[in-house]
């Protein structure tokens, strides 16, 4: 209701001023914006651990945060020589201590002359530490079997993430059906859903196919396009490789399929491979999207658009509060390349303790070097015990009726489906919740496991999903995983 000019000291006079920023008047884009990985789930669970320290009786005695990919959380051993050489780094005096093996104060030393004033404490350049972006291009270079990377085309960033919003906030533009619409994965990471809600662009859907272990169609993707040209403009296709939450490996035959797709249809790409070390399953192989692209040659080699990204907060590393990544921009525009440095200068630089452990991971310790066997044993007994528990995740779930479990081919999550009975769905409606909202609900009042919805990342109408970590240690996941089956069936009795 309007306030007449007089109304307006009376209202001040009682103390009733009106709010500038309510929910009516802040920017509806945020409002619209929706993660799933930390939404109404994980809140929950982190009253339940406050009721647990307050003594309040429950029929678990912890609670198990099984929904994010946070793997020191879950017991994870940070790579000692990683820490070493950080420690080094933010504390220079430990230079002289006889406790630090030489490379890790060889490495130290390096990065800190990199540095303003040769501290971590100092701003670095926006783009992130020169001598570090160095090391990301020999990185990928020893990687893609030495295609070259060029530095200037590589940006540091605060994770992946930072790096993803960038690159969408570049491309989404236009109003109404001129809107960018972008094509993602479902189900997705529910940063892209995110990102796209906060940016207000259009979020296109192609479905990945569950009954082919979560395999990409070049059909699919041309549907989804075909669909979405007649309400915006797509001008980007996202990639997760490999999946998150779904595991899966893309084969370098369906990458070539994708990228001639991206190619012929002029959408840029988007290559998500922040897992690109967590590779399983037998006969299952990485490629890089920027290796693949070089090697076909022309005209996609030396035309299509792409961007690809990185991160330490996965692989074997697990150093995810440290925020460290990075995206490789291949083909872009030299005009828009300068508007992505303006754009980056305004944050301006990613947290430099993060661009020192990324440049560990780009550049371990060689073979000669007095860290090298630690390093690589640490580094072995990480991606073994992952891919010891990705088995046993599928094992166990599909020994369990009603739950069907895909191979974990790589990442670090398993996303089952689950056989919802109709008054479970029914019962859920009801309470205004999705069907496999109301079971995960379930599952964390009654044994205190903490796994994310399926609709937090999108599935097929009538089928339900959750997305569970493999990362908690083994001695605890076996029990979880049968408590879990164990509590679906009670679930599937009750509500039968």
């Amino acid at each position: 209701m309007a306030l007449r000019a007089g109304d307006h000291s009376q209202v001040a006079m009682n103390g009733l001023k009106e709010k500038v920023l309510t929910l009516d008047t802040m920017n509806p884009c945020v409002r619209r914006v929706e993660y799933a990985v930390r939404g109404p789930i994980v809140l929950r669970a982190l009253e339940l651990e406050q009721e647990l320290r307050q003594g309040v009786k429950k029929p678990f005695t912890e609670v198990i945060r099984a929904n994010i990919g946070d793997a020191q959380a879950m017991g994870q051993k940070p790579i000692t020589f990683l820490r070493q050489v950080l420690a080094l780094c933010v504390h220079p005096d430990l230079l002289n201590s006889p406790n630090f093996p030489e490379d890790a104060k060889r490495k130290a030393e390096r990065i800190l002359q990199a540095c303003g004033g040769h501290s971590l404490g100092a701003y670095s350049v926006s783009s992130g530490i020169q001598l570090i972006r160095e090391d990301v291009a020999s990185y990928i270079e020893r990687r893609d079997g030495g295609i070259p990377a060029d530095p200037n085309n590589i940006y540091l960033s605060t994770g992946a993430s930072d790096a993803i919003l960038t690159v969408l906030k570049l491309l989404v533009a236009g109003e109404g059906p001129t809107r960018t619409g972008v094509l993602i994965p479902i189900p997705q990471y529910p940063l892209y859903s995110a990102a796209l809600a906060e940016l207000n662009a259009v979020q296109v859907d192609y479905y990945l196919d569950e009954e082919r272990a979560w395999a990409l169609d070049v059909a699919e993707l041309r549907r989804a396009l075909c669909q979405a040209r007649d309400h915006c403009c797509p001008r980007a296709l996202c990639i997760i490789n490999p999946g998150n939450p779904t595991g899966q490996v893309q084969a370098r035959e369906c990458i070539e399929a994708v990228i001639r797709f991206a190619f012929e249809e002029r959408l840029f790409l988007m290559a998500d491979e922040v897992y690109q070390d967590n590779v399983y399953a037998e006969g299952s192989q990485f490629h890089s999207f920027k290796k693949v692209l070089t090697e076909m040659g022309p005209p996609y080699a030396t035309q299509q658009e792409l961007a690809s990204f990185h991160s330490v907060s996965k692989g074997y590393m697990g150093e995810c509060g440290f925020r460290g990544g990075y995206v490789e921009v291949v083909n872009l525009d030299a005009a828009v390349q300068q508007q992505m440095q303006k754009l980056l200068s305004v944050r301006l630089c990613p947290p430099v303790p993060g661009q020192v452990l990324l440049s560990m991971v780009v550049s371990p310790p060689a073979p000669s070097d007095p860290s090298f066997a630690q390093f690589q044993a640490e580094r072995q007994a990480v991606l073994a015990e992952l891919a010891a528990k990705a088995k046993l995740t599928e094992q166990v779930f599909n020994e369990a009726p009603g739950i069907r479990c895909n191979p974990v081919q790589g990442a670090m999550y398993s996303f089952p489906r689950v056989q919802l009975p109709p008054r479970a769905v029914q019962r859920a409606q009801e309470l205004g919740l999705a069907p496999d909202m109301f079971f995960c609900m379930r599952l964390l009042e009654e044994t205190g496991i903490c796994v994310v919805p399926g609709s937090g990342f999108g599935q097929r109408e009538g089928t339900y999903h959750f997305r569970m970590t493999i990362l908690p240690p083994m001695e605890k996941l076996r029990p979880l995983l049968e408590k879990l089956s164990q509590f679906h069936a009670k679930f599937t009795r009750e509500y039968s």
